[in-house]
């Protein structure tokens, strides 16, 4: 009886009506293998799991995934991985495209412990009952399971795999031709290059031709990896005209792509016909009609130009980007405050500040806030080539306006770029401009903003020093935790808490302890938890010392002692928690 149980129950958890039942049936499939043994589960879970078909994706995109998990360690190990072909056979034919992609996924992995025998005589005939399938669906899939298997067989089943191919690229159906788009490339990876030019070259040809502009776009990644395997004169011969088509498509999905690969496209391609062919068209994907089309150009635009000469840069790419930073679209000026600064290590100094200085200007007053944002977050790579002081009239009022935009997530990015806008502009330039920015965020109504604030003060005081710290953010800080609005109250404690590890023992005893413990006494409990908590923080940090643990001992464990006997419990967990803490810190202190 015991023999047949697990069998039987996955067939009756199988046949649940509850999903969930079925899904968890699927899930324990390696655990009822392990409990069968590789032999029973060889000849009768999996063709049972073969013959089981079930009407909800779910389920078949579970048991897709299981399959492709190592499954034939249950099964008797390598030598037997071909039996697992059936089911992922029967996932990789129905209507569901995860499933299907899934599946196809799982029988790739399998390829790649196969042996070339089991290949032979098991995975090139699924692979061909697929291909030659009278639904779409399975033709579909078969486009991904060339690629595994094309270099482990023989020449002439080599020679079968190309037509078997070349007959996807060909199909009627587009949702077949868009998989054999899809898959070319990494198929024309495995082949000579003899073969890429006799089979890959016509399929692509075929497929970038294609009347669906779905099909079409897939193409462009495959006229890479074909690029990458010819000489440039042999891209120049074979692959000019397709070049122009992709790049000048009818479709803007298709230049789409284009433009998001330029860059790859162009080192595949070769120097010369960088210069001869594609700067002419790359000008040209700047200026498309398209919104989308110009913001995947003007991605590009840092490391297209490194393979330029600079005076190529400044006579063609220049006036597209002094165009693009007044283009219609924010997303196209977002984009291009993301990547213009890569220009200005390629220009140099003068070049920069003539040419490039002005758009920086001009973005940092744009009315989309991201703009603004954009640029503040690549000016390390400006000031590496001119002195940020050049821009620091206009900085200011940007970060400013950013500083108070209306949605928080601004104000939180800003914050975030503070530490940097730090480094670059000095301590004189911040404690004059933006330090009272800095405090002012402490207060902000929205959380988020008061927690990255504290996070901000304590990376500042790691720019800055300790001695900064001691002079501009502590007194402001303790300052707060007299405030009648508890909130203000509180940022002073968590900025404690945050800030404390990155000062030192004499600032902690001079300008903090005092008012923190203050604060222990307040009258709302969220506080005094929080205090006991930043307790904690300053027990564990400065304890590990001579000095520290004396300080500990008189000043830190009898609040905590108090703490433990407070009417709310929040406060007496947290007072016990950081009490043990503090304790244990000083026994290790004396061992």
């Amino acid at each position: 009886m015991e023999d047949i149980a697990p069998i039987a129950v996955l067939m009756d958890e199988l046949r649940s009506e509850d999903v969930q039942l079925r899904l968890n049936a699927i899930h324990s499939i390696p655990t009822i293998a392990l409990a069968l043994g590789p032999d029973r589960a060889r000849d009768e879970l999996v063709p049972f799991l073969q013959d089981s078909v079930d009407d909800e994706d779910e389920v078949l995109l579970a048991l897709a995934k299981e399959l492709g998990r190592n499954f034939e360690e249950y099964i008797g190990g390598k030598q037997f991985a071909h039996v697992l072909l059936g089911p992922l056979e029967n996932l990789s034919a129905v209507e569901e495209t995860l499933v299907r992609d899934k599946a196809a996924e799982s029988i790739a992995k399998i390829a790649g412990v196969l042996s070339t025998p089991q290949i032979e005589e098991f995975y090139i005939p699924l692979l061909k009952r697929l291909s030659q399938g009278e639904w779409f669906t399975s033709r579909t899939s078969s486009a991904a399971l060339y690629p595994p298997v094309y270099a482990k067989v023989s020449w002439s089943i080599q020679e079968d795999l190309r037509k078997g191919f070349a007959a996807l690229g060909a199909d009627d159906t587009p949702m077949v031709r868009r998989a054999a788009a899809r898959w070319l490339g990494p198929f024309v990876q495995n082949l000579s290059k003899q073969h890429v030019l006799s089979d890959g070259l016509p399929i692509y040809r075929r497929l970038q031709s294609d009347d669906q502009d779905s099909v079409r776009l897939l193409t462009v990644e495959d006229l890479i990896v074909i690029a990458k395997q010819l000489t440039p004169p042999e891209v120049k011969e074979q692959l000019l005209k397709q070049v122009r088509h992709s790049i000048a498509d009818k479709s803007w999905r298709v230049r789409y792509m284009a433009a998001t690969h330029f860059n790859e496209l162009a080192e595949a391609v070769g120097i010369e016909l960088v210069r001869e062919e594609l700067i002419g068209q790359y000008v040209q994907l700047l200026k498309d009609n398209e919104a989308e089309v110009r913001t995947a150009a003007a991605g590009q635009i840092p490391g297209f130009s490194k393979l330029l000469e600079k005076e190529v840069i400044l006579a063609r790419i220049v006036p597209c980007v002094r165009d693009l930073s007044h283009d219609a679209s924010q997303h196209v000026r977002a984009a291009l405050a993301n990547h213009i600064s890569g220009l200005a290590p390629l220009l140099g100094r003068d070049a920069t500040i003539e040419h490039l200085l002005p758009l920086f200007l001009h973005l940092l007053k744009d009315e989309f806030p991201e703009v603004r944002l954009n640029v503040i977050s690549k000016l390390e790579t400006v000031n590496g080539v001119i002195d940020i002081e050049l821009l620091s009239d206009s900085l200011l009022p940007a970060i400013i306006e950013l500083a108070e935009d209306k949605s928080w997530r601004v104000r939180q990015a800003i914050i975030e770029y503070i530490p940097l806008l730090a480094t670059q502009l000095g301590k004189p330039f911040f404690d004059e401009q933006l330090g009272n920015l800095c405090m002012s965020w402490l207060g902000d109504t929205v959380f988020s903003i008061r927690e990255s604030a504290t996070i901000n003060l304590k990376k500042l005081t790691e720019v800055f020093g300790v001695d900064w710290a001691k002079v501009q953010i502590v007194p402001k800080v303790m300052g707060m935790g007299q405030h009648p609005n508890y909130l203000y109250r509180m940022t002073t404690v968590q900025a404690i808490t945050t800030i404390a590890p990155s000062l030192n023992l004499a600032i902690v005893q001079a300008e903090i302890i005092g008012p923190l413990l203050q604060l222990a006494e307040d009258p709302i409990p969220n506080i005094r938890f929080n205090v006991a908590k930043s307790l904690e923080i300053l027990a564990t940090t400065y304890g590990n010392t001579t000095e520290g643990r004396e300080f500990v001992r008189q000043s830190i464990v009898p609040v905590l002692e108090q703490q433990k006997t407070d009417p709310d419990a929040d406060v007496r967990y947290f007072a016990t928690r950081a009490l043990q803490k503090a304790l244990s810190a000083d026994m290790l202190g004396k061992c």
